[in-house]
Formats: structure tokens, C-alpha cells, sequence
């Protein structure tokens, strides 16, 4: 039986453990209130954090809390050591830095992007261990159960002598973490631009913040959604005629979720062009969820796009999402207010239709993009790639998809995986075997960390043709299908032709020819926008190219 002193004691030391942190802060930073001078932000981290804290570290998709990163990597190991990192993306060197110096020796994260080989030797290396690859929102809501970080390290654009913080258009991840550690008596520590005497609006109250540390220069961000349109190809324009030829247009689908890449930026484009041609202004693709891609200005612009809600903001589209404020949710300030959490629930539950990519598809239809090399992660993509089953309200998208699909109750999301049949450096996308399976078992995992699972895969769209899964009535269809469309491969060699017809007759397989498409016609002719150059014009020289952009 617990003693009653047992009970307050073991209530009330997280709390005491706080007041103990944040004396330790205020000896670090002086008289200067909640602000720290950045010269001693390595003493404050070392004041702030103990061994084996779980520590989230904000590093977003787009911007990073890159100086308290590198303060983090500089502590010294013999103070603070075996921390497990909680964060939503690797992107920095020193996100890794902290297990190569011993700082830190766990970690559960969703997405490493650049860092992905680099993270992938030091697992082999038995430098860190994986508690797993997350979704963005799978991650989210651990932070809130069992994953609450002792201590979190966020970024925002500006800050008050209280604390308050403004975050900007790039608002992304940074409410979540706060509130994952200040209810739960941790700290929180934010590395701001600039400290100001009013803000704009107030994004993160002050009563979550406890140290504010100004960064030495402007923190990180990175353009990671632009896509130059003068480097989509004339097959990526192909694969978009036939996403809206065979997906848009069949399923009416107002509301949905584009991933990155050329083919889906070849969409964007020609919605003004080739879709407006089709006659599909006001009945398809008017409600996005999305970071304000720069490529999809010119839809904006010729009345397609009713609506946006962004998971962040993308670097040089600031001043033509604020002249939007009947597209983007724009604040009083005039500026975006971003959420990647909401946005990811909006993304799951609120769209008919997600279209992704990956690097690796098997014949069940399951694909990742963790291989043998790199350990990449995902993102948002199995959240939104993935048929919600708690979904109760309907769409004539949803409704037909399901009929389609064979069910009685209910209707399905559209997830639409579009690749080409071989990866830039000429690997082929469709395999046997993922690598995946090997990649599990060299790490420890219980699953092999696939990304979305084949049963929630409605549509597999390659140079090639167009695979209708949801009409498949068993596993060998969903195999014939897939062999179809993966082309000059090994996979798809598998593969004879009096199989494929009987598919094409059913309407499982749809070449382009079967679509009304001609190939010879499908070139960049069709982009709304051929060049940076051109989004800029289309957007009234409201977009400011990032610098890796410019001509």
C-alpha cells in the first residue's frame, strides 16, 4: 500500500526537479530575466539537462533550431550523456553530432532527409538506437503520452522580455513541443531571431516559455517544396495527364494532399492548361492541404484553388501568401499561421486524396523509402497515405472509391503512389523484396519500417500506365497490375502481355492510349509556368526566389 507522503512525493518531485532546472537557468543568465546571452547557451543546456533526459529538439521540415543544436553537440559528455533525442527531422549534421560525441544515445524520430546515410552507419555502428521511425503525427501524440521530453528546444521568429513568442509563417511543429513539456514541468528553451518590445501576434504564450537565447544570425530554413519547373520532363507532365485523367477527374476530388516532387509539380502546373481544357475548374483539386508550393501559383491565379492549409510556409512565397489572404489562413498580422499537427490531421481526415511518392514498391503493393543504405523515415506520408477507418462523414470521391473497392459500409480514401519505373540512379522502384525487411533485421525492429502499406494503395501511376488497385478481387490481381506499369524492369519483364490486356479490359490497367492520352503531346507545352521566372510573373512579383533559385 502507498504511504500517503509517498503519493504527494512522487507527484510533486517532477515539479521540484523543475524548480532545481530553472534555478540553475537564472544563475546561467543573470539579471536578464527569460533572456539568455547566446555566449553562455552551452552553460544554460548544461544547467538545464540531465543524463538520460528525453530532450525534443525542434528540427522541422523547413526550419531548424539550428544554433541550440549545435549548443547541444557542444556540451561536454561527462556532464551530459545518454540523453534520447525526440525529434521530427534529422536535417543538421549536429542533430547527429550528439551521438557521435556520446551526448546522446536513443533516439525516435520521423524523418532524416539529408542526414539518412550518415544515420544509417552510425545504427550499424551500434552508436545510437532507434526506438522507431514515426509518422509526424504518430510522433506528436507520444510526446503527449509516453515520449513527454524533459526538456524541449524549439525556435521562433521573434520574442518579449516575457517570453511570449511569434513564430511567423513557419509556425510547423513548435506548439506541439512547447505544450508536451510545459504541462508536464519541463523546460523549454527558445533560440528566437530577435528580441522585440510587441509582437505581432502572440503564437506560443509566455507562461510555456522559460529562456529565450537570440541566435547569433537568422536560424535556419530551407526551401525544401520548391521545385524549379524548368526541370520537370516531359514524362513527369505524361504522369500528371494521367493522375488527373484517371484519378481527378473519375472521382470528382475537390479536397487532397500533394507529397513533393516533379510529378506531382507537373500537376500543379498544367491544372491550368490541361485540366481547364477537360472542363474541371470548380469541380476538382479546390482544397488543398499544402505548403504554399510556389508551383501552384499559377491555379491560384486562374481560379482554381479556393483554399490552403498549410503544414508550414515555404522560403520566398511570405509576401504572396499574405496578398492571399482569401486562399492561405493569414492572421491579423498579416502573415501565415502554419501547423503542421493540424495539418496533418486535415490531411488525413479532411482529404479524399493523397498522391505520394517513394523508392521502393513490392509486389503486394507495400512501399518505403528506407533501404539497405538509408535510414529516410517519412514524414507525413503513412498518415496521409493511409485510409482513415474512423472516417464517418462522405464525399462523392470517398463514396466511390469504395464502391469500387467492394464495400458495403463505408468508402475509401484515394492514395495514389506515383513513380517512375526506375529512380534517378537508374534503380528499379519496383522490387521482390523490399529493403526494408533487411533493414530491420540489421537494426533490431520488430517491422520492417514500411511506409504505406499496399491495402491502403488505390492507384500506382508510372511513365507507363495507370494501375487501378481498388478493383482488384485478389492478391494476384493487385500483382498482375502492378507488374504492368513498372515497364523495362525485371519486375515488370515478370510480366506477360495477354495478362496485361485482360487487365486493360477491366479497366485495371489503363495505359495512356486507354485514357485518350497521346503521348507525343504530353511535353512541358502544357505547364501554366516553364521557369522560376515564370512563377514570379504569374505571381504578380510578389514571390521572392530563394537565392539557389534566381538566374
Amino acid at each position: 500500500m502507498i504511504k500517503q507522503g509517498e503519493a504527494i512525493m512522487s507527484e510533486t518531485t517532477p515539479r521540484t526537479d523543475r524548480t532545481a532546472r530553472l534555478a540553475r537557468a537564472r544563475a546561467v543568465g543573470g539579471t536578464n530575466g527569460k533572456v539568455c546571452p547566446p555566449d553562455r547557451a552551452v552553460e544554460l543546456l548544461e544547467a538545464v539537462i540531465a543524463s538520460g533526459d528525453r530532450v525534443a529538439l525542434e528540427g522541422d521540415n523547413q526550419k531548424q533550431a539550428d544554433f541550440l543544436a549545435a549548443c547541444l553537440a557542444g556540451v561536454n559528455p561527462a556532464r551530459v550523456h545518454d540523453l534520447h533525442m525526440v525529434q521530427s527531422v534529422l536535417a543538421l549534421p549536429d542533430h547527429l553530432a550528439v551521438f557521435e560525441r556520446g551526448i546522446a544515445n536513443r533516439l525516435d524520430f520521423a524523418f532524416a532527409g539529408p542526414q539518412s546515410r550518415r544515420l544509417a552507419e552510425l545504427v550499424a555502428a551500434k552508436a545510437l538506437r532507434i526506438g522507431a521511425i514515426h509518422t509526424y503525427l504518430e510522433l506528436y501524440a507520444r510526446m503527449l503520452v509516453d515520449l513527454t521530453p524533459q526538456v524541449a528546444l524549439i525556435v521562433a521568429d521573434k520574442a518579449d522580455r516575457d517570453g511570449n513568442l511569434y513564430t511567423g509563417p513557419n509556425t510547423e511543429d513548435t506548439p506541439t513541443i512547447a505544450e508536451a513539456a510545459a504541462f508536464r514541468g519541463g523546460v523549454v528553451v527558445a533560440q528566437v531571431n530577435e528580441i522585440v518590445g510587441r509582437l505581432p501576434r502572440v503564437d506560443i504564450p509566455g507562461d510555456w516559455v522559460d529562456v529565450v537565447v537570440p541566435g547569433p544570425k537568422l536560424y535556419a530554413i530551407d526551401p525544401l517544396f520548391t521545385r524549379d519547373p524548368a526541370k520537370i520532363r516531359d514524362e513527369n507532365v505524361l504522369m500528371a495527364m494521367m493522375a488527373i485523367a484517371a484519378v481527378y477527374e473519375p472521382y470528382q476530388v475537390t479536397r487532397l494532399n500533394h507529397g513533393i516532387g516533379y510529378a506531382t509539380a507537373a500537376i500543379e502546373l498544367i491544372l491550368p492548361t490541361f485540366a481547364a481544357r477537360r472542363g474541371l475548374k470548380g469541380k476538382v483539386a479546390r482544397n488543398f492541404v499544402l505548403n504554399p508550393h510556389p508551383t501552384l501559383i499559377p491555379a491560384i491565379e486562374a481560379g482554381f484553388v479556393d483554399n490552403v492549409y498549410c503544414f508550414g510556409s515555404e522560403l520566398g512565397m511570405e509576401r504572396y501568401v499574405a496578398s492571399r489572404p482569401d486562399v492561405f489562413p493569414v492572421g491579423a498580422d498579416g502573415n501565415l499561421r502554419s501547423n503542421r499537427t493540424l495539418a496533418q490531421v486535415a490531411g488525413q481526415y479532411a482529404c479524399d486524396l493523397f498522391v505520394g511518392g517513394t523508392l521502393q514498391i513490392d509486389p503486394e503493393g507495400n512501399s518505403s523509402t528506407a533501404t539497405k543504405d538509408r535510414i529516410t523515415g517519412f514524414g507525413g506520408a503513412p498518415n496521409m497515405g493511409a485510409d482513415p477507418r474512423g472516417r464517418r462523414h462522405d464525399s462523392a470521391a470517398w463514396l466511390r472509391a469504395g464502391e469500387e473497392a467492394g464495400e458495403r459500409l463505408r468508402g475509401r480514401k484515394l492514395v495514389v503512389q506515383m513513380v517512375q519505373t526506375r529512380q534517378p540512379n537508374g534503380a528499379p522502384s519496383f522490387v521482390e523484396r523490399l529493403d526494408a525487411f533487411d533493414l530491420a533485421a540489421s537494426a533490431g525492429f520488430a517491422l520492417p519500417p514500411v511506409m504505406i502499406h499496399g491495402d491502403d494503395v488505390s492507384h500506382v501511376i508510372t511513365e507507363r500506365g495507370v494501375c487501378n488497385l481498388l478493383r482488384c478481387r485478389s492478391p494476384q490481381e493487385r500483382e498482375a497490375a502492378l507488374r504492368a506499369v513498372a515497364g523495362d524492369t525485371e519486375f515488370g519483364r515478370r510480366q506477360d502481355a495477354g495478362t496485361t490486356d485482360g487487365l486493360r479490359r477491366r479497366g485495371i490497367v489503363m495505359l495512356p492510349s486507354d485514357l485518350g492520352l497521346d503521348v507525343e503531346t504530353a511535353t512541358r507545352d502544357w505547364l501554366a509556368a516553364k521557369s522560376i521566372d515564370d512563377l514570379v510573373a504569374a505571381s504578380g512579383n510578389l514571390y521572392t526566389p530563394p537565392a539557389k533559385f534566381r538566374s
